[in-house]
């Protein structure tokens, strides 16, 4: 199975009447989200999701075999609270995943409660509309350390060859306060310094990834960079597969990217 790293957008924007920014712009973003489906050669026995919007102490799985929806947003129309996406869990799957990331040295838990945010239910159902692949969701670690990030993605990288897509979520820019058009410069040279690191070998994309402070405009594209550790994760899983651009495109003016592994 291939791992991918896809920007969400804002909000539930493809699922209200008017959404935030231009619809050729969001048109352009919704089109490359379906298209992951078509992505893995054979269809996937689970989803794996890594989500910007979930942190915790230590690495958790969520385990419920029917995970409810968590509206995490706020401001939006009704029926923004309405949209539904109910893919089945797999506690089997999430059991792995603890037992890999234990095996790695990480301390792990569970959430038997917890549904799929946004960053999850989102992009996904325009992937998978029909939500019939069991999902589990997987927190990033409180500290967002980019380093322990990318050795998670490594333990997980078994999951790949046993038909597990592993699917990074979160944003190349994300800057609330700056999220206007004015930011261009900034989102375009930091997401250039991205494009340029993945598709590199193993070895030097990681270590460029982990100071990826160091960036041109990073710390303005991410004043926390909660919505970039996906990417980490996704790279790790990466394993020796040289990242492919695959979206490259904008909201609001702003350079947004999706990477593509394996």
């Amino acid at each position: 199975m291939p791992a991918v790293f896809v920007p969400h957008g804002g909000g539930p924007w493809p699922f209200i009447k008017n959404p935030f920014g231009d619809p050729e712009e969001l048109n352009d973003l919704a089109r490359y989200l379906r298209s992951i489906r078509s992505l893995p050669k054979e269809t996937p026995r689970a989803l794996l999701v890594i989500s910007g919007h979930w942190e915790e102490p230590v690495p958790t799985v969520t385990t419920a075999e029917h995970p409810p929806m968590l509206y995490d947003y706020y401001g939006f129309p009704p029926e923004s609270y309405t949209v539904t996406w109910p893919a089945h869990g797999e506690p089997k799957l999430a059991a792995q995943v603890r037992q890999l990331l234990e095996s790695a040295g990480f301390k792990t838990a569970a959430d038997p409660t917890r549904g799929f945010d946004h960053g999850t239910f989102v992009p996904l159902k325009l992937t998978y509309p029909e939500a019939d692949i069991p999902t589990v969701q997987l927190s990033l670690k409180r500290g967002l350390d980019p380093a322990e990030h990318i050795d998670i993605g490594r333990a997980l990288m078994p999951l790949r060859e046993e038909g597990v897509f592993i699917i990074g979520s979160g944003m190349t820019f994300h800057n609330l306060r700056a999220f206007t058009p004015q930011a261009a410069p900034v989102a375009e040279a930091f997401d250039q310094w991205l494009r340029e690191a993945a598709v590199l070998g193993e070895k030097e994309r990681n270590a460029r990834l982990v100071r990826w402070s160091e960036a041109p405009g990073a710390c303005l594209a991410h004043p926390r960079e909660e919505h970039l550790l996906p990417l980490m994760v996704i790279a790790g899983a990466a394993g020796p597969d040289r990242g492919a651009v695959a979206y490259n495109g904008t909201i609001l003016k702003l350079r947004l990217s999706a990477y593509h592994f394996g």
